[in-house]
């Protein structure tokens, strides 16, 4: 009883290391008319500083995730929290361009550690009945952190000065892991597998216990799955077209709307996140039922979701109607919350257990990778004459085609 009440406990504490994860990486975004208006920065320009974290963060994900395979994930997540809190702290004193993109670039890389290695912590501790729940309630957590730092980065910005909230998002995170270092403990690997196989065949022990597979054997099996692939391929696909609301809303609804900073900040992250929250909470429930009738159910619960997401991703852009785009955000993050809270569970239905940290980095590059390129083209678009409307609702069909990718990624499973 009491493993079972840890289990959940873990997933409540990386909630708290996660949301700072998010808060701290996308708390910039709600300053950007700040930064262009006080420090003269072009739109190109903000979207090279908002590519820099992810370029990093992806380069590096692939080393972050071996890391994470190889040490205990515990002090990979606290030193990743402490690395990018102290980072957070210096963005602070960054006066050009060329300062934002080295600091940027240093937080990718604090913050690359933690996916890998949390997500494998939380799947030692989660076997497949309950992986996706687990999973999508740490979800949360990434919006919450979203809504937050946004919030809190448009409000202290316009009443402080720009870089006042990068200041107590940094003393924030280094407390928190001064405190939770205390609670947080380092499973077994493959722990969850083992014993719930245990509890069914004892003889199968012995097949969930073995060695961390080496690198080289796990990148050759992995190419030749093809769900796997398939699955990386779409989220290189849903990545961009959330970063290109992550980093663009803030300032579309400044301009379109003539909000002031606070609540540009806000209304571009409140209503999104608030229903991908519940999304989140309502995919792993669905997926972690129909996945044991239906072994590429997780997948489903993806592509369906993509589908229905896209048309609402094209009516962001184009309405004119304040009450009309609350509704088009919301539906998009319902089905965003969908999509996100079967990311990762869906892929480790297909890849070798021994590897969840390293696979997942290697996830964590192509879609970083996408991410960072959604930031730069809509910036260099706009700035060649597009209108941001334009820009934001043509991401739209990119979500379609991740829904095809997903399709196409949960009949090569069924086969």
């Amino acid at each position: 009883m009491a493993a079972s009440r840890y289990k959940w406990l873990v997933v409540g504490m990386l909630w708290f290391i996660c949301f700072f994860n998010y808060a701290d990486r996308l708390a910039i975004f709600s300053v950007f008319p700040l930064l262009e208006k006080e420090l003269g920065f072009s739109k190109t320009e903000l979207g090279v500083i908002g590519a820099a974290f992810t370029w990093v963060y992806a380069l590096t994900a692939p080393f972050a995730g071996h890391v994470g395979d190889k040490m205990p994930r515990k002090w990979v997540i606290l030193g990743g929290l402490y690395v990018w809190s102290l980072v957070t702290g210096l963005t602070a004193h960054c006066t050009k361009v060329i300062h934002f993109v080295l600091v940027r670039g240093a937080e990718g890389l604090g913050e690359t550690f933690y996916f890998p290695a949390s997500m494998a912590l939380i799947s030692d501790y989660h076997s497949p009945k309950t992986r996706s729940r687990a999973i999508g309630l740490h979800q949360t957590s990434i919006y919450a952190g979203t809504i937050a730092g946004g919030a809190l980065a448009g409000w202290m910005g316009e009443k402080y000065g720009w870089y006042s909230p990068f200041w107590v998002l940094a003393g924030a995170g280094i407390v928190l892991g001064l405190v939770l270092q205390r609670f947080i403990r380092e499973p077994q690997r493959n722990q969850a597998e083992r014993e719930e196989r245990a509890t069914v065949e004892v003889e199968d022990v012995e097949e969930v216990a073995q060695e961390t597979l080496p690198i080289g054997q796990f990148l050759r099996e992995f190419v030749r799955t093809k769900t796997a692939v398939l699955l990386i391929i779409a989220y290189f696909g849903a990545n961009l077209v959330g970063l290109v609301f992550f980093t663009w809303m803030p300032t579309f609804l400044k301009e379109k709307f003539h909000l002031n900073l606070a609540v540009a900040g806000l209304g571009a992250t409140l209503f999104i996140q608030l229903a991908s929250m519940g999304g989140s909470v309502l995919g792993g429930v669905v997926a972690d039922r129909w996945s044991q009738t239906n072994k590429a159910g997780r997948i489903l619960v993806q592509a369906f979701a993509a589908l229905v997401g896209a048309p609402f991703i094209v009516l962001c852009g184009w309405t004119r109607d304040p009450w009309m785009l609350i509704l088009a955000m919301s539906c998009f993050g319902l089905c965003k919350g969908i999509y996100d809270s079967n990311l990762t569970a869906a892929f480790y239905d297909v890849i070798n257990p021994s590897r969840r940290s390293t696979a997942t980095g290697l996830m964590n590059l192509l879609g970083w990778l996408g991410a960072g390129l959604g930031s730069l083209v809509i910036g260099v678009a706009v700035d060649q004459g597009a209108t941001m409307s334009a820009a934001i609702s043509s991401t739209g069909l990119v979500y379609l085609g991740v829904a095809g990718f997903l399709f196409a990624a949960a009949r090569t499973r069924l086969a």
